[in-house]
């Protein structure tokens, strides 16, 4: 796995990702950053925070750190927040090896992530093992469609994107979390079923029966 190259990807790619995403996040993932970072609370990490385009939608009172891999990302995202007035804590490093010990925080998020990190089950292992017991992992991503047309199509964009920038389309986090016990609380889709939103809990004890993966089409 070549950390090194995508790394240098989203360094070239921070100049124009604002306006790049900005499209898709009016035309598809519509007030999906709001509902992601209203449902933070505590102590909250932000796994691949990018330049801070969430930054403006957390509440106030919860103590935000955000973690990306690109360097030229997090300087986009320092100033954002210094333009927002907030004190964040901002760290360069690798989702496949969170920088923090076990259960470090109340709340992770992810938006728009786990399609572009090469190994996204490890990931998802980190976020769990950050988590305390109780805490909630806030999710939004592309997924692969409901649609068996649509998925087809998101099949051969990935012949293209996969290769070149790392992009994934027929990924289901939904179901790593629930492999790993958490519990989900809620979760939605729109978009023929692409955009997919969960939030889902840690569980506080070993005791009772998280929700399995046949029980989620």
């Amino acid at each position: 796995m070549d950390q090194t190259r995508w790394q240098r990807y989203w360094d070239r790619k921070s100049a124009n990702y604002d306006a790049e995403i900005g499209v898709l996040d009016r035309r598809v993932f519509g007030d999906s950053r709001q509902w992601a970072c209203s449902r933070a609370t505590g102590e909250v990490l932000e796994v691949a925070v990018g330049t801070g385009l969430n930054l403006p939608h957390y509440p106030a009172g919860v103590a935000l750190t955000g973690l990306d891999l690109s360097e030229r990302m997090l300087e986009l995202a320092r100033s954002r927040a210094a333009r927002l007035g907030l004190d964040v804590v901002l760290r360069q490093g690798t989702a496949h090896a969170l920088p923090f010990g076990d259960a470090a925080f109340d709340t992770v998020v992810c938006t728009l992530g786990l399609c572009a990190i090469p190994d996204h089950e490890t990931a998802v292992t980190e976020m769990v093992r950050v988590l305390r017991p109780g805490g909630r992992l806030v999710l939004v991503d592309h997924v692969a469609s409901s649609s068996r047309l649509a998925r087809g199509a998101q099949w051969l964009v990935e012949r293209i994107t996969v290769p070149m920038a790392g992009e994934h389309f027929l990924r289901r986090p939904l179901h790593l979390v629930v492999a790993r016990g958490l519990t989900v609380e809620h979760r939605e889709r729109f978009k023929l079923g692409v955009v997919e939103r969960l939030v889902a809990r840690k569980q506080v004890s070993s005791s009772g029966d998280p929700a399995t993966p046949h029980d989620l089409p």
